[in-house]
């Protein structure tokens, strides 16, 4: 059976869970999670962001952790060894951070993964944070399916659409194809799109928006966790497919998402600029029914989020919480 803890002849066996970058956005929320559902977790991570967010977690008896790079072969390796799932979070995460460091883009969100699929045993299954940002422009108003022709526009969305496919073609895995996140996490990004919005309102009261028509799709961080413990207890019947991840009634344009957060925040005014134009040309909606035909659904939505991110910014207000 596919749990936190297996029964094979009266043994109890207790799977274990390893997840590089498990210090991230969504691994802060993630690893506590999997403890509290009886998984063994291991995490491994360099903390390139210099915050702390799992020493909760350090307390308990199941979690051990490796502080180190995924690109090296010695200490991946090892923090292979005994594991049954593997949840690759490590990355270079959205195309600002990626666009000022490329090498190190493609060496953590492409090669990292081809070196983990060489590495790992074939028993081990890998469930891949991939990006719905790989639909590029979309389809104008159709819905982007899963069959819908990837089309990334910037080296994020390049690199983990090359490492999802590998990662599906070694087999015993699946993917999920992440909407643009939103939400507090222990480890806080100021930078995602619903995330800087907020921001904004609660700070500057005021906002000037580029291309405000764009549309994406939207999933809170809570979810995104929540998807990667459905995958571990649905694996045999999800696995070798890609599942697009988010929230089915937050196809959102960014002006949308601005009306979205004035009815939280009446003092906030946002204007579109008559020219311009946004580096993040994502424009695109999504149909997420594949994974909800599967039993999974979203639990938080984007009103959920902003009220929130409203409480958090009251805690948080520096730029050591954005990825760049």
């Amino acid at each position: 059976m596919t749990a936190a803890k297996s029964f094979m002849k009266g043994i109890v066996t207790v799977n274990k869970v390893l997840v590089t970058g498990g210090a991230g956005y969504i691994g802060a929320l993630l690893v506590p999670k999997l403890l509290a559902k009886g998984y063994e977790v291991s995490v491994l991570d360099n903390f390139y962001y210099r915050q702390a967010p799992l020493l909760d977690s350090c307390a308990h008896p199941n979690f051990s952790i490796v502080r180190g790079d995924v690109r090296d072969e010695s200490t991946l390796k090892a923090a292979l060894c005994g594991v049954n799932y593997i949840i690759p979070l490590a990355a270079l995460v959205g195309f600002p951070l990626c666009d000022a460091d490329k090498t190190a883009a493609k060496s953590t969100n492409l090669a990292a993964i081809e070196l983990l699929l060489n590495l790992r045993e074939d028993s081990q299954k890998i469930i891949f944070p991939c990006t719905n940002s790989g639909y590029g422009t979309g389809m104008g108003e159709a819905l982007c399916s899963e069959d819908t022709p990837l089309r990334p526009l910037s080296l994020y969305g390049q690199t983990k659409v090359l490492a999802e496919k590998a990662v599906l073609e070694a087999g015993n895995s699946l993917s999920f194809r992440f909407a643009t996140l939103f939400g507090a996490s222990p480890r806080m990004r100021t930078d995602l799109l619903v995330n800087d919005f907020v921001y904004r309102a609660v700070f500057d009261s005021s906002l000037i928006v580029f291309e405000g028509n764009f549309k994406r799709n939207f999933l809170h961080v809570r979810d995104a966790a929540n998807a990667f413990i459905f995958a571990l207890e649905n694996f045999e019947k999800m696995q070798g497919r890609a599942y697009n991840c988010g929230l089915s009634c937050a196809n959102l344009s960014k002006l949308e998402l601005c009306a979205k957060i004035k009815e939280h925040l009446p003092s906030f005014t946002y204007l579109e600029a008559p020219i311009g134009k946004d580096p993040d040309k994502r424009d695109y909606i999504v149909s997420n029914e594949r994974l909800e035909s599967m039993g999974w659904k979203a639990n938080y939505s984007l009103d959920d989020g902003i009220r929130e991110l409203i409480k958090a910014y009251a805690i948080v207000k520096n730029n050591c919480y954005s990825n760049i």
